[in-house]
């Protein structure tokens, strides 16, 4: 019977000891109750506690959570209805806060973010609530940290998921967008024409410049050449004139019976015939031959030396022929 009742004990420590061991994993913290008051915040590790006095009130989780608030239909300011999709971060820093401050604080989380969340975006157009979503994230998220704090809460993001205004306005949007890109490219491309025009308007009068410049230079250039041309002329008309009133009848003569030796040697270069006729009076062939002959000779000297030039010789119609020249 001693054996028995010394079992029994055994079993009864072994039990008592089993009952008041507690495990606390990471990532929580459990709250313990001695006779239905908050005494202690068990942190994780191993504890002991007092079996049938003292028992674990709620399970903690001290991780960040991310809890998803459902659609929410919003009236804007400017009478539009928008649908939103919004996620909230947030962790607990006290575990008997958390616990015992709120009752169900998923459910409280997600009911003071959706109501200022209506706040936050009725107080605002709908093309602000489409283009300002970091300041409708930095102002819900003042406003739920500060109305969570007494929970032992900290919410670290409020993030807008979505948006989704009505099919119409979205349809309009998508309109006005379309015309606006329409816009900007009829604007590029008359700024492009625009540019292309001015770009060929400057070649043209950079062109036009260099052309007037280069007829400048040209009626330049042929004026000085002319000009040189007048001064060589009437530089050989001076030394002409030096000559004559020097030499008198004689330059002149001269001068004559070369430009007439000239004019007769192109008539016999003539690719024309081989031989030219030409009518002229003899009497004035013969004077002007007489008159070469005696300039040739009181020039070179060669009156009794040199071969004298005959006269041409006439035919019965007065037709020169070809001079015939001799040398005694």
């Amino acid at each position: 019977m001693l054996e028995v009742l010394l079992g029994a004990l055994v079993f009864l420590l072994l039990v008592y000891l089993i009952t008041g061991v507690r495990v606390v994993r990471q990532g929580y913290v459990y709250t313990i109750e001695r006779l239905g008051k908050f005494t202690l915040a068990a942190e994780p590790g191993l504890h002991l506690i007092v079996p049938f006095v003292d028992r674990v009130g709620q399970k903690v989780n001290m991780m960040e959570q991310v809890l998803d608030i459902p659609g929410q239909e919003i009236i804007t300011r400017d009478n539009a209805m928008v649908g939103v999709d919004a996620v909230v971060f947030f962790q607990v820093l006290d575990a008997g806060k958390a616990a015992y401050e709120v009752h169900n604080l998923y459910m409280a989380i997600m009911a003071i973010t959706t109501t200022n969340l209506r706040t936050v975006m009725g107080s605002m157009d709908l093309d602000e609530t489409l283009s300002k979503r970091d300041e409708i994230n930095a102002r819900l998220l003042g406003v739920v940290d500060h109305a969570t704090s007494p929970w032992g809460l900290k919410i670290t993001r409020v993030e807008i998921k979505d948006i989704r205004p009505p099919i119409d306005i979205s349809e309009a949007m998508a309109r006005q967008m379309k015309a606006e890109r329409l816009k900007r490219a009829e604007i590029l491309e008359a700024e492009g024409e625009r540019a292309s025009r001015i770009l060929r308007a400057e070649g043209e009068k950079a062109s036009a410049i260099l052309s007037a410049e280069g007829k400048k230079e040209a009626a330049f250039r042929d004026a000085e050449a002319r000009e040189r041309s007048a001064e060589a002329e009437a530089k050989a008309t001076q030394m002409v004139s030096g000559a004559i009133a020097e030499s008198g009848n004689q330059a002149i003569n001269y001068f004559i019976a070369q430009e007439y030796t000239k004019a007769i040697g192109k008539f016999a270069t003539s690719p024309n015939a081989k031989t030219i006729l030409f009518p002229i009076e003899a009497t004035q062939l013969a004077g002007t031959l007489g008159g070469i002959g005696e300039l040739a000779r009181a020039v070179l000297g060669e009156d009794a030396k040199g071969g004298v030039a005959t006269p041409l010789q006439l035919d019965g119609d007065n037709r020169a022929k070809v001079p015939v020249t001799g040398r005694k």
